[in-house]
C-alpha cells in the first residue's frame, strides 16, 4: 500500500493533559490554566526522562522536572483547538478533520431538565434516582443500596456532554440497563437535550463497601457530524486500529479494529503489542485515566503519578518502533487539577512528533488546528482530504 514515509502512525492521547491556556480561555473562566505545569509544581518535578528526551521542555520551560536537550529525532509545537469547545468530543474529531462551532450542551451545574427525567423514568418504567455531576465511583457508593434495593437507575453527568446511567446487576440485569441506555439515547437526540454520549455503567456488589464497577460499560455516541480522515483511511484500506475509548468517541466510524481498555497502563501494553504487529495505516490511542482519575477528582499529585508511569511504557514503546514508524503524542483538551471546580479547561494542548528517521528534530511554530495532525497523516497515505475536512500539513515531517 502507498506511503510516502511513515508504514504505520501511532498516535497516542493523553487525555486532557493540556499545556497552558488559550487566548480566548476567559470565555471559559480558564484563564491562567496549565494542566502540565501546575502538576509538575505540585509534585516538586515529574521524573518523565523519556518524555524529556523528546523535546517536552521546549514548549514550556515551567514544566518541573524537564531541561533544554537536543533531540534530532523529534519534533515538538503546542496545537491550538480551533472548535469551540473543551470536551472529548469536540477535541478528538478536530483531530480527524471536523470543525465544531456550535459546543456539545453539558448540564454540570443543573442536572438534567425534569422534563427530560421525567420521560426517562416513564419510558423505562423505572424510578430515577441522582441527577447530578458526580464521579461514578463515589455515586455508587452514595446510591449504589437504593439503587440495589429498588431497581432504580442512577442517572448522572460530567463535565462532558454525557447522561450516565448505572445499574447494580443484580437488579438491573445487564440487557436490561442497555435497553434503558437505547431508550436515554433516543430522548437525547432532541436538541433541547442533545448530549454526546449516553454511558452505561454496570456495577456489581452487595453494598457500599464493595461495590465495583465492570468492563461491560457501553456508550451510545453521536456519529461524527461528517467524514472524518478516519473515514478517509478505512475506505482506501488502510487499517485504523483503535485502543481505549476511541471506538466510542467516533461511533465505530472509519474504525477497523477496536480495543478496550480498563487503565492507562493496560491501554499502553496495548498499543505494544500493536507496535509488534505487521500492519499500514494508524494505530489511534486515547488513555483516558488521566482525565476521568485524576483531572476531575481534582488529584494533582496522583495525576503527576500517571504521567511518571506513562513516561517507563512510552520508553518502551520506542524500543518497539521501527524506523518508518510515526509516533504522535498529543491530548484532546486540558483538566487542571489546580483549577476550580470539576470541569475541563480551555487549553493548547502539546503536539510531540517521533520518528527514527527524523534526523533534525526542533520546537515548531504553534499549530492553528488538531487537524493538522490528522490532515498531515492522510498526506502520509498520499491521500486527499474532503471539501469540509480541516487541516494544513505539517510540513517538516513530510
Amino acid at each position: 500500500m502507498k506511503y510516502k514515509k511513515y508504514k504505520r502512525v501511532f498516535m497516542i492521547v493523553m487525555d486532557s493533559l493540556g499545556i497552558g491556556a488559550m487566548k480566548d480561555a476567559s470565555l471559559f473562566h480558564d484563564e491562567g490554566t496549565n494542566t502540565f505545569v501546575h502538576i509538575s509544581e505540585r509534585c516538586n518535578g515529574l521524573n518523565i526522562p523519556t518524555l524529556n528526551a523528546l523535546g517536552l521542555h521546549d514548549l514550556d520551560s515551567r514544566i518541573l522536572g524537564t531541561k533544554k536537550v537536543d533531540h534530532p529525532h523529534s519534533f515538538v509545537c503546542k496545537g491550538i483547538e480551533a472548535s469551540n469547545g473543551k470536551d472529548t468530543m469536540t477535541g478528538h474529531w478536530e483531530m480527524m478533520g471536523i470543525l465544531t462551532t456550535e459546543p456539545f450542551q453539558t448540564f454540570t451545574d443543573t442536572g438534567f431538565p425534569k422534563e427530560l427525567i421525567d420521560e426517562l423514568s416513564k419510558k423505562t418504567g423505572r424510578k430515577i434516582i441522582g441527577n447530578c455531576a458526580a464521579s461514578g465511583t463515589e455515586i455508587i457508593s452514595k446510591l449504589g443500596e437504593e439503587q440495589t434495593r429498588d431497581g432504580s437507575l442512577i442517572v448522572y453527568t460530567s463535565a462532558d456532554s454525557v447522561l450516565q446511567i448505572a445499574a447494580n446487576k443484580a437488579s438491573v440485569p445487564l440487557d436490561e440497563l442497555y435497553r434503558c441506555c437505547s431508550i436515554a439515547r433516543e430522548l437525547c437526540m432532541k436538541k433541547e437535550w442533545l448530549v454526546g454520549r449516553v454511558i452505561a455503567r454496570p456495577y456489581v456488589g452487595e453494598t457500599k463497601e464493595n461495590f465495583k464497577r465492570t468492563s461491560e460499560r457501553h456508550d451510545y455516541a453521536l456519529s461524527p457530524s461528517g467524514k472524518t480522515y478516519m473515514n478517509t483511511l478505512k475506505e482506501n484500506g488502510y487499517e485504523v486500529s483503535c485502543i481505549g475509548k476511541i471506538n466510542d468517541i467516533f461511533n465505530g466510524e472509519g474504525v477497523t479494529k477496536t480495543q478496550k481498555t480498563v487503565s492507562n497502563d493496560d491501554g499502553m501494553v496495548k498499543t505494544i503489542e500493536e507496535a509488534k504487529r505487521d500492519f499500514t495505516g494508524l494505530c489511534f490511542v486515547n488513555l483516558v485515566e488521566f482525565d476521568s482519575e485524576y483531572g476531575h477528582r481534582r488529584n494533582p499529585i496522583g495525576y503527576g503519578k500517571a504521567i511518571e508511569d506513562f513516561d517507563v511504557r512510552l520508553k518502551e514503546l520506542l524500543q518497539n518502533l521501527k524506523d518508518d514508524d510515526l509516533l504522535i503524542i498529543t491530548a484532546d483538551h486540558g483538566n487542571d487539577p489546580t483549577h476550580r471546580g470539576t470541569d475541563h479547561t480551555r487549553e493548547m494542548v502539546p503536539m510531540i512528533f517521533y520518528s527514527k528517521s527524523i534526523e533534525q528534530g526542533k520546537c515548531l511554530e504553534d499549530r492553528t488546528s488538531f487537524a493538522d495532525m490528522g490532515r498531515t497523516i492522510i498526506e502520509n497515505f498520499d491521500l486527499k482530504p474532503e471539501e469540509k475536512q480541516i487541516g494544513n500539513v505539517i510540513r517538516e515531517l513530510m
